[in-house]
């Protein structure tokens, strides 16, 4: 096992990766930008270093940096987290190099699945149904108008590389696709080196569900069931859950079976996510995540197999610690994302200083958070303050202790989306499991978030 780890990243995941170090026995070391000076996941680290300015492109971004840091402290191994350099080839590629183990997939692994064209070839080669589209970037936008008279409007426009929906662009007549392929071939010049945007079909009001997997280097596979990430705002998921409402044992069964042959032909190792998006009955693949998910906490609470430290034991050389059929579901979690932005507002960003913050207690709930009262929110970076996350034995019974666990959230100082989330928590449709990646806009929720914010008052 590793005596030292460097967690190459900041916020509530880096708290998260530092728990599990510090339950394996392994010490850690956190590294931070100037902004983050006074940074709560500084003190859950045994050492930490600053790294450069607040920018992230000379700050957690700076790989050279990064490395400098880890062999001065003489660390064993770095855990990415997700975002920054958690799907950077180059990193996890410099890192084997240097002699420091990366907590993730190999370098050609992540290089694989980090182009969604790519990923696309690879999910066809393993017969799992894709999104009708091409398998390859856009040339001019003659090519896009003519693939999209083909597939028939509405379509999508995708960035190849790049995460959180950056770049997407959903065009319903041809007046509008030339602007729009201009828009996300911007956007991708922007955001990587790889500027392909490819074309696919649009899917009306399609659910998006993933498969959890884990891999070892001994060639052992499993996955961990199923989550429903069809909550989403701009593209970001808001609200997710396991299992989903519409899954059935062996729907989960036949999905799995695909994540992993998937899996096993890009030789994959480590934590990974297979995501698909669901409509008129049928799945089809979306892309995959060469990383930990966000949305990690919900299936360890309906599973009981803790990811992160699965992570750190894979790459130490370990075994899987349990064997497909080992895997039981049991109860539904849900999780909200809290993000420091204002609803009344278009959701701007809110930076500034948490002057009160008092987190939910009870029964079944679990905080992943990065703050704390005084904590000082930079505009530099992702607004999400934390993650909210609840389990119990049914969906209707977690919708409820959610509820509950919104009303306790106390936080001041700073805006957050709490009664956008509370709204959602309180729709009929919501409750009954029937919405698609559509359902803040389909239901009028922004409109709703007034009306349900006066009746709704959280402890004080």
């Amino acid at each position: 096992m590793f005596e030292k780890v460097l967690v190459a990243n900041r916020g509530e995941i880096a708290v998260r990766v530092m728990i599990a170090c510090r339950e394996l026995s392994i010490k850690t070391v956190a590294v931070y930008s100037e902004a983050d000076t006074n940074s709560l996941f500084k003190k859950y680290a045994d050492e930490s270093y600053c790294i450069g300015p607040s920018k992230a492109r000379r700050s957690y971004l700076n790989i050279e940096k990064i490395i400098e840091v880890a062999k001065e402290c003489g660390v064993d191994a770095i855990h990415p987290g997700y975002g920054f350099l958690a799907e950077n080839a180059l990193f996890a590629e410099v890192c084997k190099r240097e002699g420091l183990k990366f907590i993730g997939p190999s370098s050609s692994a992540i290089a694989t699945m980090s182009s969604k064209i790519n990923a696309r070839k690879v999910m066809k080669r393993a017969g799992v149904q894709i999104v009708p589209g091409i398998e390859r970037g856009i040339e001019n936008s003659e090519e896009a108008l003519d693939i999209a008279e083909k597939l028939g409007y509405p379509v999508m426009l995708k960035c190849s590389s790049g995460g959180g929906g950056r770049g997407t662009q959903i065009v319903h007549e041809k007046a509008k696709l030339e602007k729009a392929l201009e828009l996300s071939q911007s956007i991708a010049k922007a955001v990587s080196r790889d500027t392909s945007v490819y074309i696919e079909k649009y899917l009306e009001k399609p659910r998006h569900v993933e498969i959890q997997l884990l891999a070892d280097e001994k060639g052992n596979i499993i996955h961990l069931g199923d989550r429903e990430c069809s909550i989403q705002r701009r593209n970001q998921k808001v609200v997710e859950e396991a299992p989903s409402p519409i899954m059935t044992g062996e729907l989960r069964e036949q999905l799995g079976s695909m994540a992993i042959t998937a899996a096993k032909l890009i030789h994959y190792v480590n934590a990974g996510t297979v995501e698909f998006l669901y409509s008129n009955n049928n799945f089809y693949f979306l892309e995959m995540n060469a990383r930990l998910q966000v949305e990690h906490a919900i299936t360890e609470m309906v599973t009981g197999i803790d990811i992160v430290k699965e992570q750190i034991k894979i790459a130490a050389g370990e075994e899987l610690s349990c064997k497909q059929e080992d895997v039981k579901i049991s109860g539904c979690a849900m999780e909200c994302r809290i993000y420091a932005e204002d609803p009344f507002n278009n959701f701007m960003p809110s930076p500034g200083k948490i002057k009160m913050y008092r987190h939910p207690i009870g029964p079944g709930i679990r905080i992943d958070s990065g703050v704390k009262r005084g904590s000082v929110l930079p505009f530099y970076y992702d607004s999400m303050l934390s993650k909210l996350a609840v389990w119990d034995r049914s969906r209707g019974d977690a919708i409820r202790r959610m509820r509950t666990a919104l009303w306790g959230y106390v936080i001041t100082g700073v805006k957050t989306n709490i009664p956008l989330l509370n709204t959602i928590m309180r729709n009929e449709h919501f409750f009954v499991g029937d919405y698609s990646t559509n359902f803040i806009e389909e239901h009028n929720i922004i409109e709703e978030i007034k009306k349900n914010n006066q009746s709704i008052k959280c402890v004080t």
